[in-house]
């Protein structure tokens, strides 16, 4: 049997028995065998249109881990079209090239693409898949990323992805111990592109880099299932035009839903609540809103109201669609007074518990009222702007 043969007939096995087994296909190179059955068996959840092209070659696992979701690249597309203006763009590169995802996504907006990247395995990967892809107008090149920026052609596009590990293996989150480092060359990516796209992870303080990065037009923070998995920053270089003067957008993405605002915008007061009261509509806003914090912009779009400052939950009498979050009707309001609680619940043996703003966690508080979790309902422990802690029995309604 050969290594292909293998590969295809066992990717639906189990990764660590088959490694067990090396002694009964002699002929069969296994270690790159079981990278390319992890990869395939990741790409199936991660880049689904992937695993129908016959031969795509993946990398190690850490390079999987670390590399786009196609949900995530799709994305990117949508962003980059929109500052194209629906227009081809003339050329990109990539300096952090890594597995290739976003590049073989962005690729196909342009008239070139160049690929870079220092490690050479994969470089050797990139331009297999590359002509399994058809990207026909794609160069690879093997160099450091911040050594061919110095010599690169100006370009509408870079992108960059930068490395967010020490030495040591462990994960960085600060633009400072990312390699590359963007403060670093920021000046060089500008002078050589018309926009700058840089992907960061979600756990960084965007305001921070805001401030170090004054170039930054855009902030996009994208979850996926409401959960925060890219920051995205957009930098105006000095390539090409760009006649207007643009106020700093945020975007909150979260699966196909997309809230935006100004930097202005999110700062605006919120309406505070008069009454908490049964049959109103809850609303819980996405991941992406709770990361950036631009509530009262929410507030205001969407015309809902605060349950409190702190609480990051919203009421409103009447249904609001769509809201950029989960929405509740709730059933029944209950203060932390024991005899009241145990007339709200009395029926209820479980349900899905949450906290805003709230003296107790989650689990705690699920203990104290002695719910089994799961079920239909959900419970809010949350804190009024009287300092009135409340629970709020609902049920979800989108």
């Amino acid at each position: 049997m050969t290594t292909q043969e293998f590969i295809q007939q066992y990717r639906e096995e189990d990764v660590r028995k088959l490694a067990l087994q090396g002694a009964r296909f002699p002929q069969v190179d296994l270690p790159y065998a079981l990278d390319q059955i992890a990869g395939w068996q990741t790409a199936r959840k991660k880049i689904p249109s992937w695993t129908v092209i016959e031969g795509m070659v993946y990398p190690p696992r850490l390079s999987m881990e670390q590399c786009s979701s196609e949900q995530t690249a799709r994305y990117k597309v949508a962003l980059v079209q929109r500052l194209l203006k629906g227009n081809k763009g003339g050329r990109m590169v990539d300096l952090t090239g890594g597995f290739g995802v976003d590049f073989s996504f962005l690729s196909p907006l342009f008239d070139e693409a160049v690929y870079v990247e220092q490690q050479e395995h994969l470089c050797k990967i990139a331009q297999e898949n590359i002509v399994r892809l058809g990207l026909g107008q794609s160069e690879v090149v093997h160099a450091d990323g911040v050594a061919y920026l110095q010599r690169m052609e100006k370009a509408d596009l870079i992108y960059l992805d930068p490395a967010r590990r020490d030495a040591h293996g462990a994960r960085t989150y600060d633009i400072h111990d990312c390699t590359p480092n963007l403060l670093e060359i920021q000046d060089a990516l500008l002078q050589k592109a018309r926009w700058v796209v840089v992907k960061l992870s979600p756990m960084l303080d965007w305001h921070k880099a805001v401030n170090d990065l004054p170039s930054v037009t855009e902030i996009h923070v994208v979850s996926v299932g409401n959960e925060c998995k890219e920051l995205l920053l957009v930098l105006e270089g000095t390539v090409g035009e760009h006649p207007e003067e643009r106020p700093l957008t945020i975007f909150c993405v979260n699966d196909e839903q997309v809230f935006t605002c100004t930097m202005d915008e999110m700062y605006e007061g919120v309406s505070i609540a008069e009454r908490i009261e049964k049959e109103m509509f809850l609303y819980e806003p996405n991941a992406s809103i709770m990361k950036v914090g631009c509530f009262g912009a929410c507030a205001t779009q969407y015309d809902v109201k605060a349950i409190g400052r702190n609480s990051h939950l919203f009421v409103s009498d009447s249904l609001i669609e769509p809201f950029p979050g989960r929405v509740f009707r709730i059933t029944a309001v209950s203060s932390m007074n024991k005899r009241e609680l145990k007339t709200v619940l009395q029926d209820i043996k479980k349900a899905n518990v949450a906290v805003r703003n709230f003296p107790l966690k989650a689990e705690e508080l699920r203990k104290r009222l002695k719910l089994a979790d799961g079920g239909d309902i959900y419970l809010f422990g949350t804190t009024t702007e009287e300092d009135r802690h409340l629970v709020l029995v609902t049920k979800m309604v989108v």
